[in-house]
């Protein structure tokens, strides 16, 4: 199967609990991931190649930010994920010209751009075009990448997906797009977590471990400090089946060739009743 690719964008804000995540819930009619709760976010389309300064914030930041791939690739990848969070949740990463995130708490702003919202995701207009027509600028700096997962040869579609942190801007609030997601919730990754544990939620395995890379923060300053500064490798997880088994195995367990960066938490995910069960290696 082709590996596509794909950007996500995990949502925080602060909250006396410490940060919560935006989440959605994928339809269940949707061919990638159905049922389970997500990240916004999808595949890089071939319009998200047109990203350049006279439009867009952060260019150079962006080219450096994903070194590993031509500066064109690299900056398609920064737009796909502010262009899949505008469709998936609401969440417009642009500023004014005076350098401030844009409202959408008026009346008149949110039908507006809930009306680019929807052509944008009906492939109608560009994102570039709703961005010119409102004299803004697509704030690209405002994404931090801190991940690289690649889906393993075992679901219908496979993505090569870049993750990215971003605080949600003031006077924007997310919503799900009901046409891929039936319902979406803010949560602290320990909650997400528990919920997935008593079988409540499901959580994907990039999902899951995203969550227990982002949960000893205390602020979502200190989520970006940390993401700003780290090392990002390549993640794909190896499938082992057996005759009463099918595990995914993340780099540090003892079943993965992969050691660039083992992680600490847990690293077996078994597929029981229709979902990965996350387990730590005995």
């Amino acid at each position: 199967m082709p590996v596509r690719p794909a950007a996500t964008v995990v949502v925080l804000r602060d909250s006396s609990a410490g940060p919560e995540i935006f989440m959605v819930r994928r339809h269940h009619a949707v061919a990638f991931m159905a049922g389970a709760h997500v990240f916004p976010g999808g595949r890089v389309d071939a319009g998200d190649h047109d990203a350049d300064p006279r439009w867009c914030d952060g260019t150079g930041e962006a080219v450096r930010q994903l070194a590993d791939l031509p500066a064109g690739d690299a900056l398609a990848y920064h737009v796909a994920a502010a262009r899949e969070l505008f469709e998936e949740a609401g969440v417009l990463l642009a500023r004014s010209a005076p350098g401030a995130f844009v409202s959408l708490a008026g009346a008149d702003a949110r039908d507006r751009f809930m009306k680019y919202r929807h052509e944008v995701h009906g492939g109608r207009r560009t994102l570039r075009a709703i961005v010119e027509e409102e004299q803004l600028r697509l704030a690209l700096d405002s994404l931090v990448a801190f991940a690289h997962w690649v889906t393993p040869p075992v679901d219908t579609r496979r993505f090569d997906t870049r993750f990215f942190l971003a605080r949600v801007p003031p006077e924007q609030t997310p919503a799900h797009e009901p046409a891929e997601s039936t319902e979406s919730i803010w949560t602290t990754a320990a909650a997400a977590l528990a919920a997935a544990v008593r079988g409540d939620i499901v959580l994907p395995p990039p999902t899951w471990a995203t969550l227990r890379e982002v949960e000893p923060f205390t602020s979502v300053e200190a989520a970006l400090a940390w993401a700003r500064t780290r090392k990002v490798v390549r993640r794909e997880p190896k499938l082992i089946e057996e005759a009463d088994a099918r595990m995914l195995v993340l780099p540090g367990d003892p079943l993965s060739p992969d050691d660039r960066e083992p992680v600490t938490f847990e690293t077996r995910f078994r597929w029981v009743q229709d979902r990965w069960r996350a387990e730590r290696a005995v």
